[in-house]
């Protein structure tokens, strides 16, 4: 461990370099091992961590593992929604592989009788992505289940959040409604990748960012998902809001390991063979392990550092139970977007870029 966080300050030096070569000052963050949390989250996480040669089994394994902490919840819902992460249908690395969806809906369907919903709002066009990947063929082997995909931009309807822009004037954005379903099993499937704003991108991503919708098909004439792309500081920040909005209605997190992406994420990045599965009934929680996985310092994560401290979720890895077992460490350590230095800006204190006199 020791290692990868030596790594990472030698990454944070760096974006200090390049901070004090443009006249800013250094960026500044909280130091590892220091609970910032202003609402501490009450109580221990457990985490399910798998390990093998198959993605499906992965999966599955990791959902079995936890089976405990997942069965009394969706026995009281009247139907469940998947949410896989389909940033980009060219991009196959960086999307929710269709194994590791149908170990879920396996686990899911021999479990549960009612309804299931696969729904996504992706950056470009849904259906592309569901195409794609076959989707529409993968459900047909479950019929007559119940099973069907939806694409929250077509579908339209929305809840509104208030998020600030980039002039930190308030905006209002629409978060896809059926995100906020009380009666309906709430799942996150996610994938380990970097990420070329907030550094790293899993589950709690995964809900925030496909939540918001732009107008239906591949190219839309108005985009809410634009507003949440205001820079480093204004991105983590926004991010918290729409977490602080969707989190009571999460249920459970999927992250497939099998093959993450390193680099120049969330599309641009290559692939690292990490064969894990990981699953949890706290996404910051799961998150927070998912980034020991890839050997980034969980302090470099600016959303993820404010959901826990706001009491979304369990980021203190001693509070966090994982089954069955943390491994002191991981073959490989993630190589960081290109813009790691920039993306680490937001440690540091806001930069005014108006000339007016101090108020007095």
């Amino acid at each position: 461990m020791g290692t990868r966080f030596s790594r990472r300050n030698l990454l944070m030096a760096a974006a200090a370099a390049s901070a004090a070569a443009s006249g800013q000052a250094p960026p500044r963050g909280p130091k590892p091992h220091v609970n910032p949390s202003i609402a501490p989250y009450a109580g221990r996480s457990v985490v399910s961590l798998i390990s093998g040669d198959k993605r499906y089994d992965n999966v599955l394994s990791a959902l079995t593992e936890i089976e405990d902490q997942i069965l009394p919840v969706l026995a009281g819902k009247r139907s469940v929604l998947i949410k896989p992460n389909i940033v980009d249908p060219t991009c196959p690395l960086g999307i929710t592989h269709p194994d590791a969806l149908r170990a879920v809906l396996d686990f899911v369907v021999a479990r549960f009788q009612g309804p299931i919903v696969i729904g996504e709002g992706s950056a470009y066009d849904t259906w592309d992505g569901f195409n794609a990947l076959g989707y529409p063929q993968l459900i047909q082997g479950y019929s007559p289940r119940d099973i069907r995909l939806v694409d929250f931009h077509e579908e339209g309807l929305y809840e509104v959040l208030q998020v600030s822009d980039s002039d930190i004037h308030i905006a209002a954005v629409r978060l896809a409604a059926r995100l906020f379903d009380p009666t309906a099993f709430i799942i996150s499937l996610a994938m380990l990748k970097t990420h070329n704003v907030v550094i790293a991108t899993m589950t709690v991503k995964n809900m925030v960012m496909g939540a918001p919708l732009h107008a239906p098909g591949e190219n839309p004439a108005w985009s809410d998902k634009r507003t949440f792309h205001s820079g480093v500081r204004v991105s983590n920040f926004d991010m918290l809001l729409n977490a602080q909005k969707q989190q009571p209605f999460w249920n459970l997190g999927v992250i497939d390991g099998f093959e993450g992406m390193e680099g120049d994420g969330p599309t641009g990045g290559t692939a690292v063979p990490s064969h894990v599965a990981l699953a949890s009934t706290d996404l910051i929680a799961l998150d927070r392990v998912g980034l020991d996985v890839m050997g980034i310092d969980p302090t470099t994560i600016g959303y993820l550092n404010y959901c826990w401290q706001a009491g979304l979720g369990q980021y203190d890895i001693s509070q966090i139970d994982v089954r069955p077992g943390l491994p002191s460490a991981f073959p490989h350590v993630y190589q960081l977007h290109s813009d790691i230095a920039q993306e680490l800006l937001w440690m540091g204190p806001a930069v005014a870029w108006d000339s007016n006199p101090p108020l007095g």
